[in-house]
């Protein structure tokens, strides 16, 4: 393993605490600073880890020439311009999702990197998650087969969320559903038809002037005879928090339980009827991991029942993904290779929720992605 070092801010103090002890131990990272508007949990949290440099404002952080990379884990409405500042600052980037809330903010971001050579990593956690990790296994190994169709969902109950969240509409905030079903065979999404269902509350439809209580999108694969469907929703929907994958190949299928806790299914095709599910209990995959991160995949900073926060909560641990997304982006950096997802899938797995919605709004209308999400 090389030795060289990434020096690393984290910028959002919330959820991004997650990320503190992490990146503190991985062998080429070096957490050189941390942002918080909240003076007095920026310096709870600085004097916990031993953080000395501390930023209230990430203008300024943005001119340390000491840090060569930003891990952004603000609210969804700063991402896009957080992301391009720091892009036009020379810095790296890591972001938490969404990439942005505007096309026009993602094909900015596309082109900087291409401008200036920067990395830019949307932070997915569904496809570091130890359950796509355990069906990406079986696809490269070719225990799927031929992958026919691919289906996932996000739901979650969002009342009682603070600020932007009030009937925000489902697609907009769909990677945890589209990042898996193009993650898998790496694929990309060229158009998209979508769906409204059902009506939220009055109060919650002005702030966005969405109605709709789900939003179901079908998604048609670029260069592939392949779709998926996806399916979000975030109020007035009795449903337990549920990030779902499913996948389905002419050798074997893997449905996610539909109770959180409970084990995946495989169905094997040519068993007698009877024996083609069967229950299995997901493996961990921290030995794809540096010895001294591999304990992140089953603990943290918000494991303990007294210091929680409610998206690690709700999301069950994100399925150990933490660490993951830590290394891919670091040795991406290090090894000076493409993070997936890069700049343009990050861009292409966004705008598909975007556009979804507009579609949804348009009766189901068909929207092309733009080109400069397309790679291949």
């Amino acid at each position: 393993m090389s030795d060289k070092k990434i020096n690393i801010a984290i910028v959002g103090l919330g959820f991004g605490a997650e990320f503190i002890p992490i990146y503190q131990k991985h062998p080429n990272a070096n957490l050189v600073a941390i942002s918080q508007r909240n003076e007095t949990k920026l310096n709870a949290l600085g004097d916990a880890f031993g953080i000395e440099k501390r930023y209230l404002a990430y203008d300024e952080l943005l001119q340390d020439d000491e840090i060569d990379a930003v891990h952004i884990n603000t609210p969804i409405p700063d991402h896009g311009a957080q992301s391009i500042k720091a892009l036009k600052a020379g810095k790296h980037v890591a972001c938490t999702v969404p990439m942005a809330t505007t096309v026009e903010e993602c094909e900015e971001i596309v082109r900087l990197t291409e401008e200036t050579g920067l990395t830019y990593m949307m932070m997915e956690t569904v496809v570091y998650a130890r359950e796509f990790l355990y069906m990406k296994e079986l696809y490269d190994n070719g225990e799927l087969g031929k992958v026919q169709f691919l289906k996932a969902s996000h739901q979650q109950d969002m009342d009682g969320w603070p600020n932007y969240w009030p009937g925000l509409p489902p697609m907009h905030y769909a990677t945890h559903c589209v990042g898996p079903v193009l993650g898998l065979t790496r694929g990309e999404a060229e158009y998209v038809s979508c769906f409204g269902s059902g009506t939220i509350r009055e109060e919650l439809i002005k702030e966005y002037n969405s109605p709709f209580a789900v939003e179901t999108t079908h998604i048609k694969f670029r260069n592939s005879d392949v779709s998926a469907q996806v399916y979000r929703s975030l109020f007035d929907v009795a449903r337990q928090y549920r990030e779902s994958f499913e996948v389905y190949g002419s050798k074997k299928s893997v449905e996610w339980p539909l109770i959180e806790g409970k084990p995946l299914v495989v169905h094997t095709a040519k068993k007698p009827e009877p024996e083609i599910p069967e229950e299995m209990e997901c493996p961990d995959f921290a030995k794809l991991l540096p010895k001294e991160i591999q304990p992140f995949t089953t603990g943290g900073v918000y494991d303990e029942d007294d210091n929680t926060h409610l998206s690690f909560t709700q999301g069950a641990g994100h399925g150990g993904s933490h660490p993951h997304l830590v290394h891919a982006f670091v040795d991406a950096l290090v090894q000076n290779h493409s993070p997936y997802p890069n700049a343009k899938q990050s861009a292409n797995i966004t705008c598909v929720g975007i556009l979804a919605h507009e579609s949804a709004l348009k009766g189901g209308e068909i929207i092309k992605l733009p080109e400069f999400t397309f790679e291949k």
